[in-house]
């Protein structure tokens, strides 16, 4: 650091854990902001050491594999949220796509974009390196190919309620060494959980989180669907698909530099009136105005697969705004009163 005075750029810092603590000395020398810029490719490490060294001295920012806009090249740059201004605001700049599971099915890690490079040879090798460098080098794993048979029996419950004990049957460990294991995933922005809304108002509501893989590409590969064709007829198209969706809402708000985690939520549970199951998706709070969301890959929705959006009504200090069923449908459409029906490629 001596040599190379900040403002600096030190990628792959995890391989150099002593410029770390040489960092925390130089920041602590000045009120100047922006003096180094620090990326790493094994979040484990680089997290562990910047959490030790620069507590309240950094900001963090979360790069995610490619968005469908910047995929497709398009400059919006605002985070979702179903809005009569937003939806206005996203149709001058939204581009419909007609390839939309070729790009749910090769995910979107930048090298992957090439098509060129082959799907099957990239995600091998991906895995490869995940394993040995993030897995093996940074935690108490040992058996790789047991962990590489638990990624699978994760990536086919994406979209899913996450249930330790089925996965652990599955993959014959304990459910203990799930947790241990799930929560590596997550932290290595393999995986997200999504927690459940919690609220004294909704009594009967499951308290669960739902599991949710980063990378559609990735989780398509793991599960062993080889073609988008396959993927998109195929027994798990809606739970990708609302992988897809979610994770392309989360995206909308890390690209805008926020922290989605407070923000975003889902509902299932028995607080309808006539007592019936009802699910939402996901439920956007923003200025303590809730937005429910549904997720639906068919192309023709109806008002009344929104119908457990009214449970938020129960919820004192706070109010239901504007909701939205997303689908495949061709434009915008305004199903009933504060509900619209919005195309994937308007998040």
């Amino acid at each position: 650091m001596e040599i190379n005075e900040p403002p600096a750029i030190i990628d792959e810092i995890q391989k150099a854990p002593s410029l770390f603590p040489l960092a925390k000395i130089r920041c602590d020398q000045t009120p100047e902001k922006g003096l180094f810029c620090l990326s790493g490719s094994q979040p484990l490490a680089l997290m562990a050491n910047a959490s030790e060294s620069l507590a309240g001295r950094v900001g963090i920012l979360e790069l995610s594999p490619l968005s469908l806009r910047e995929i497709t090249g398009d400059p919006f740059d605002k985070p979702f949220v179903p809005t009569l201004d937003y939806i206005r605001e996203r149709a001058g700049t939204a581009v419909r796509t007609e390839k939309l599971w070729n790009i749910i099915h090769r995910g979107g890690y930048p090298e992957i974009q090439d098509e060129s490079v082959n799907w099957n040879t990239f995600f091998s090798s991906y895995i490869s390196t995940y394993l040995e460098k993030d897995v093996r080098a940074v935690t108490a794993v040992h058996n790789l190919a047991e962990f590489r048979k638990f990624m699978a029996a994760v990536a086919a419950r994406t979209g899913q309620m996450l249930n330790y004990t089925n996965i652990a049957d599955e993959v014959g460990k304990d459910r203990n060494t799930i947790k241990q294991w799930i929560s590596i995933l997550e932290a290595s922005g393999i995986v997200y959980l999504l927690e459940p809304y919690a609220h004294t108002a909704l009594k009967r509501a499951i308290k669960t989180p739902k599991l949710y893989f980063r990378d559609t590409g990735l989780a398509a590969y793991l599960t062993r669907w080889m073609t988008p064709e396959q993927l998109a007829t195929g027994a798990m198209s809606g739970q990708f698909f609302e992988t897809f969706v979610v994770s392309e809402i989360l995206k909308s708000f890390s690209n805008s530099g926020i922290d989605y985690r407070y923000c975003v939520s889902y509902y299932r549970g028995k607080d309808r009136k006539d007592n019936g199951e009802g699910e939402i998706d996901l439920i956007i709070e923003e200025n303590g105005v809730l937005y429910p969301i549904e997720i639906k890959k068919a192309e023709t929705v109806k008002a009344e697969q929104a119908s457990a959006f009214t449970v938020l009504d129960m919820i004192d200090g706070k109010r239901r705004g504007p909701g939205a069923i997303i689908c495949n449908c061709p434009a915008v459409g305004s199903l009933r009163d504060n509900l619209f029906a919005i195309p994937v490629n308007c998040i």
